[in-house]
């Protein structure tokens, strides 16, 4: 008796510990107030019946497996879903079906047990996504949210999280005009809204926290699209980014969502988990993606002397020194020597995360070094650390939330006048050695030249660009009632960028070096940010559905400091940068900027018996950059959808359709992307006592720029969602342009800032598609597929005619044309190019410019298949691009300059009769450089390109348990590996310029899991 009392008293000590800790899944489907009733009258060998229903989100399943664990006992599912067998206490039922994550139940005595099984490819649909004020789940979303995540990120190496998202979703449009390490990408979210280029950034918040997306100067050519202010975000450390592109999604943020808004969210630690520790590192090398076709030594005579004979001059050694006086035979690839090095890459990430039942932490850190390619040592690297602290009281009411980045990064790009990049693609291959026998400088055949010495630019042009950012948020959220809970969000942004240049008059050549001075430049920025949202947030039953809301408010503010210093004169080396010794100090720029922020936003949705949604927001708008009388502006937005494969016509007739849904969303938002205090007059002081004069305009009547947007969506899933379909249109009109309006010279300044009324339109078609191609025990096959087809058009600009933008723009056109000559061959009689004089006035301006051709992408996508055999998975990504540009300029066939191979082939091989006469003459080159803002050098630049490959390998489980390892990952990733392409372009991502393309890299790595 004593003996079995025991052995019930053990039994229900167990029972117990199953209530409070196992997951809810196992105890779900127990009747309330009978866990411990029916528990206590268990006995574990007594068999009995069982029964229940199997359904999914859309009903009943039929031929679902219901297997006793351990046995060959089982049944299926009927046609109505419903199943029975008899079973013990102690068994587990595993129920199976193809496509679907398997179930695995405690019996526990239950005589009724049902289950809700949960599709492998709509877990997605479970997926909850940041819609930025609040989470809403992928399949119940009324908005446009893309999104990636971690694993797509983490493993790249890269350096800007903006990089990671090339290729990967439909409307976002990310370019990398410069393959420098931190150089700022463009990003367009559905296209280019405002007529001016700044006003096209989007809004970026981590964490909760605001980010000025506006690139900082770089200080030298390399950084002409600025330094990225997420250059010093830790890529290991984000867990996803969501990009919001429609008015339901953006419109809650007003005017700072007018052009997207690309939320970063960082990851956190894991409740009621032990300390874990995870180390991540990887090296490897990377060079230029691409380089240009050029001529041979052979090919470059050719050129030069038939110039010369068709001039009918005779060689001058003055002018002519690549052929008197520089060897005949010798040849170098310059794009070899000055940018053809091999970049080191090294990164190293360790972090630590663990939690208890209430709180959570988080805490890592990296190390990220690159090197460049050019000669020299000079290199980007950056020291990152994270926080996350996550708490829930006990009684669930409390949560608080703290997180902190802050990055340290560094570029020694050297200062360089001239880019190294255009002196390899123009100076001859006959060239001399650029260094003597004993390592200095080679100036003697240099005479007669107009060049100097690029490894000048490396010994005596150094620079350094140092950026600290700190980014740090605090939630807090308070359970009031159980509908009503209280939340505010704390952010602080600090972030400082100090550029030091110094040139020394040693760069220049002997001949001319006693006349130049030692000279510095100083570039010192500072961004500091607050806001602080405090809001409530209600959610309740109503009927058949949920109501959602929430009701807050913005107080935000922003302090920009830039100042800009040179100095002139330093007596020796060792001084320059010491202002103190300067001869001479100029401030080039010192600004002081406030910009004040309010706004009062609220957002309702419904949803209605999970089948019916719909979507409210608003903001009303104040910012300090307009006159008072037009500081406040009101946004909104309203979104729908219906999921329609919820309906009994679409389960009866529609069998093969898992999932359908329609949404769609219209709204108005703004923006007030301008400089600070344009509506006043402005003043700066003379050098002269007591003096000062105007510098800008006063108009204080000018206001929001308006976006309007329009999107409708279908999407649908088949064959239990192993494919799913995406399709979207969207129309966005801004209007009400904010831009400085050009006046005329004699009033005294260039232009005042103002609203024009012009209309842009972007509209456009998203596609995406999923499809799990193989999914069998040990094996999958999975593809994504991304395309996006926009159309951009300046839809109307009252008296264009009667202002500048008449020489830019056409009515009915895209923003990004080209007015361009029309070209009418090669004149047979003189042998040059030749093209329509319209006017007949004997010159050539915007008055002849009547071509209009489209510059830019006219499609673009991404296509990533991910194959995974047990513990190895392969992922690959093509992007790619259909577009139109003009071909790189380059100087006179004939001159003494490179010429690329293209123009060789059709000049000495070409049956076309489409390349002039190779002349040096004062008419050769009229006629070249009129031809080249002609359409004759218009031409496609397409591409496919291998952006990212990875191979990627889990060691088995149980020989690292073992060695005290959870886990270890060996992977191989490989980026911009090749390309694709008929366009003979350094840089195929932004044709038509001298720019180093991004890097072709190849790393391989280890990740540890303790």
């Amino acid at each position: 008796m004593k003996n079995n009392l025991e052995y019930r008293g053990v039994v229900h000590l167990c029972l117990l510990f199953i209530c409070f800790f196992v997951p809810p899944p196992y105890f779900a489907h127990f009747p309330h107030g009978h866990c411990f009733t029916s528990f206590s009258n268990l006995d574990t060998q007594q068999q009995h019946q069982i029964s229940g229903t199997v359904t999914d989100s859309y009903g009943p399943m039929p031929g679902v497996h219901v297997l006793i664990k351990g046995t060959n006992n089982g049944t299926f599912t009927d046609a109505n879903g419903e199943y029975s067998l008899v079973v013990n206490t102690k068994d587990f039922l595993v129920f199976s079906y193809l496509g679907y994550h398997t179930r695995e139940l405690p019996v526990l005595g239950r005589t009724t047990l049902d289950v809700e099984m949960q599709s492998e490819v709509t877990e997605l649909q479970e997926v909850e996504v940041n819609a930025g004020y609040y989470t809403v789940k992928e399949k119940e979303r009324t908005g446009s949210i893309s999104r990636v995540t971690s694993a797509d990120i983490e493993l790249q190496p890269i350096v800007s999280p903006l990089e990671a998202l090339q290729g990967r979703m439909a409307g976002v449009e990310v370019v990398q005009n410069n393959g420098i390490p931190g150089n700022a990408p463009l990003i367009r979210i559905r296209g280019q809204n405002s007529l001016r280029d700044d006003g096209n950034f989007p809004l970026y918040i981590i964490d909760g926290m605001p980010i000025n997306s506006t690139p900082i100067d770089g200080g030298n050519n390399f950084y002409l699209s600025g330094i990225d202010p997420l250059s010093t975000h830790n890529l290991s450390n984000i867990e996803s980014i969501e990009v919001l592109k429609d008015a339901d999604a953006t419109a809650i943020y007003g005017s700072r969502g007018a052009n997207g808004v690309v939320l970063v969210t960082t990851k956190k630690g894991n409740y009621r988990r032990k300390t874990e520790i995870e180390a991540r590192w990887y090296s490897g090398l990377g060079q230029v993606s691409n380089k240009e076709d050029l001529l041979s030594t052979e090919q470059y005579l050719a050129i030069r002397k038939t110039a010369l004979q068709n001039d009918g001059r005779q060689l001058d050694e003055f002018s002519d020194y690549d052929l008197l006086l520089w060897n005949q035979h010798r040849y170098t690839d310059w794009q070899e020597v000055l940018f053809g090095g091999t970049s080191q890459i090294m990164d190293f990430n360790v972090a630590a995360s663990g939690g208890n039942g209430t709180t959570s932490f988080r805490l890592g850190g990296s190390y990220h070094n690159e090197g460049l390619v050019f000669p020299g040592d000079n290199s980007y690297h950056k020291v990152t650390a994270g926080l996350n602290l996550d708490h829930i009281s006990e009684n669930n009411k409390l949560h608080m939330n703290f997180s902190a980045n802050y990055g340290i990064d560094q570029s020694d790009v050297p200062a360089y006048d001239n880019s190294f990049v255009s002196t390899a693609l123009t100076l001859p291959p006959n060239a001399p050695k650029l260094k003597n026998e004993d390592g200095s400088l080679h100036w003697e055949e240099w005479e007669y030249s107009q060049w100097d010495n690029p490894y000048a630019a490396i010994l005596y042009r150094n620079s350094s660009d140092v950026g600290l950012n700190l980014i740090a948020n605090l939630g807090l959220s308070y359970q009031l009632f159980h509908s009503l809970t209280f939340k505010t969000n704390m952010g602080y942004n600090n972030l400082t960028r100090d550029y030091k240049a110094s040139f020394s008059k040693d760069q220049y050549s002997p001949e001319i070096r006693e006349g130049q001075n030692h000279s510095s430049r100083e570039r010192h920025a500072d961004r500091k940010s607050w806001v602080i949202e405090p809001q409530f947030l209600y959610r309740a039953k109503m009927g058949k559905g949920t109501l959602d809301g929430l009701i807050g408010a913005t107080f935000q503010q922003n302090d920009n400091k830039n100042l800009i210093v040179t100095g002139e004169g330093f007596v020796s080396t060792a001084l320059i940068g010491d202002l103190a010794a300067a001869q001479s100090v100029n401030i080039i720029n010192n600004e002081i900027k406030r910009y004040k922020y309010n706004a009062v936003f609220a957002r309702f949705g419904y949803n209605y018996d999970q089948k019916y949604f719909i979507n409210l927001t608003g903001r009303r708008d104040g910012s300090s950059r307009f006159g008072p009388n037009k500081r406040f502006a009101n946004f909104w937005a309203i979104g729908g959808a219906w999921i329609f494969s919820g309906e009994n016509f679409v389960k009866q007739n529609l069998p093969f359709i898992s999932f359908g849904k329609f949404r769609g969303s219209y709204g108005i938002t703004g923006s007030d992307q301008i400089g600070d205090y344009g509506y006043l007059d402005a003043y700066e002081a003379t050098a002269g006592p007591n003096g000062i004069y105007p510098t800008q305009l006063t108009n204080p009547n000018y206001s929001w720029e308006e976006n309007k947007k329009l999107e409708t969506t279908l999407e649908l899933g088949f064959l239990n969602d192993r494919i799913t379909l995406g399709s979207s249109w969207y129309r966005n009109r801004s209007s009400n342009q904010l831009v400085g309006y050009p006046l005329p010279s004699i009033t005294g300044f260039s232009s005042v800032q103002a609203n024009l009324p012009a209309t842009v339109q972007n509209t456009g078609w998203e596609f995406e598609l999923a499809t799990m191609n193989i999914r069998s025990k040990n094996f999958r096959w999975q593809t994504f597929l991304n395309l996006t087809i926009p159309k951009n058009k300046l839809l109307s600009f009252p008296d264009i005619e009667q202002t500048s933008y008449a020489n830019i723009y056409r009515i009915g056109q895209p923003l990004n044309i080209r007015l361009l000559y029309e070209y009418e061959g090669v004149d047979p009689e003189t042998g040059l190019y030749r093209v329509n004089d319209v006017n007949e006035d004997g010159q050539y301006d915007f008055n002849d410019a009547i071509v209009v051709k489209k510059l830019g992408r006219e499609y673009f996508g991404g296509l990533t298949n991910k194959f995974s055999y047990k513990g190895m998975e392969v992922r690959f990504l093509w992007e790619f691009v259909k577009q139109s540009a003009l071909e790189r300029e380059t100087s006179l066939p004939g001159y003494k300059a490179m010429q690329t191979a293209q123009f060789f082939n059709e000049w000495q091989y070409g049956q076309n009769n489409n390349v002039q006469t190779v002349s040096e003459s004062f008419d050769a080159g009229t006629a070249y450089y009129n031809a080249l803002f002609s359409e004759r050098f218009f031409t496609d630049a397409s591409f496919v390109r291998l952006r990212t490959l990875s191979l990627s390998y889990d060691l088995p489980a149980k020989p690292l348990k073992d060695i005290g390892l959870k886990g270890c990952n060996l992977f191989l990733q490989a980026q911009n590996l090749f390309t694709l392409t008929n366009y003979n372009s350094l840089n195929i991502e932004n044709p038509g310029n001298a720019t180093l393309p991004a890097l072709k890299t190849l790393t391989l790595g280890v990740k540890i899991n303790l």
